[in-house]
């Protein structure tokens, strides 16, 4: 699918949040996309939910009226020409300004009532992310691939980076403002959940996650998330991370393999010459000198980028300090 690029937008200028308590300002972000048969709900249901709190709607080069259903609803709008989610989201950071940050998908699968459990949530445990579980979302959901999908990444997830989330890709969330402004947002697509989360986990922030309820699309509303295609995006995301943030662990692993596979193939050329005093498969010696050196070479590029990692998680650490 190809979308025009031809119309360039001003970027919105950062906007003051008008306080929803005495000393706290909050934002909605919903970024979307062909969302016109749910989004005005959405709009109205959060505005209702948060009295005050304004709902930013962020249209990414929707092909429905999206956009203008938003505005009258009583959103403000903004755009992101480039497709992908994570892109909208890296916009919305860097443009509104909030003390608490509460984003949420415009499909209206969320429930609207939950928002204020995931604020106070944030507040009462001084949070920097607090994650809506959605309950039944990795046993049942509208396209069982989905369901499957959730499980299977969830279950990687907690293997690779630990057991903090059980949703990691929930859209319903809520942050604080050293959160937003700290964070890198590199994805581009649907896989900036799980940044996202490995963002969280990397720096050992504090995160919580409360359980809500979690319903079907209405019906005329159509996701725009492919089971496979953003499946193997996923995949490939959380591989990405894991050399980024974990390189020790991710090379050391194919390091291990290949010294495994070195040693097994070696044991036979070892028995003939204790037998014999020859090594008479010669090709498979060199073979086996080629995948130790290789797979040592790896070990010790962990090492080294372990160490860049560390460096460059104090740097990331010292800026999320200084984002108040």
């Amino acid at each position: 699918m190809f979308y025009a690029l031809s119309v360039v937008r001003e970027p919105m200028k950062p906007v003051p949040v008008p306080p929803l308590t005495a000393d706290k300002t909050v934002a909605i972000l919903i970024p979307c996309k062909d969302e016109a048969a749910t989004i005005a709900n959405v709009v109205t249901t959060f505005k209702r939910a948060l009295p005050g709190a304004p709902v930013y709607v962020y249209d990414n080069n929707s092909n429905d009226e999206t956009a203008q259903i938003a505005r009258k609803a009583g959103a403000t709008v903004g755009h992101e020409a480039r497709p992908g989610k994570g892109n909208v989201v890296r916009r919305m950071f860097s443009e509104v300004d909030a003390d608490i940050y509460v984003m949420i998908d415009g499909d209206d699968t969320y429930d609207a009532t939950s928002v204020r459990a995931l604020v106070d949530e944030l507040i009462s445990k001084d949070a920097d992310m607090v994650v809506g579980s959605r309950i039944g979302a990795t046993e049942r959901h509208e396209r069982a691939g989905h369901a499957m999908g959730n499980r299977i990444f969830n279950h990687i997830y907690a293997a690779l980076f630990g057991r903090e989330f059980t949703d990691i890709f929930s859209g319903y969330r809520a942050f604080s403002r050293r959160f937003v402004k700290s964070f890198p947002a590199l994805s581009a697509g649907f896989e900036i959940e799980t940044e996202l989360s490995v963002h969280a986990s990397q720096l050992r922030l504090p995160v919580s996650e409360v359980p809500l309820p979690y319903k079907d699309r209405p019906e005329g509303s159509q996701s725009k998330l492919s089971t496979f295609k953003d499946g193997l995006k996923i995949l490939k995301t959380i591989i990405v991370l894991l050399k980024e943030y974990k390189p020790l662990y991710f090379f050391g692993i194919i390091g291990a393999a290949g010294m495994a596979v070195s040693v097994l193939l070696a044991l036979p050329l070892a028995v003939e010459y204790a037998e014999t005093g020859l090594v008479t498969r010669l090709p498979t010696a060199i073979l086996c000198t080629g995948i130790m050196v290789v797979s040592m070479l790896c070990v010790t590029a962990g090492v080294v980028l372990d160490s860049i990692r560390r460096f460059r998680a104090e740097m990331k650490r010292l800026f999320y300090n200084n984002c108040r």
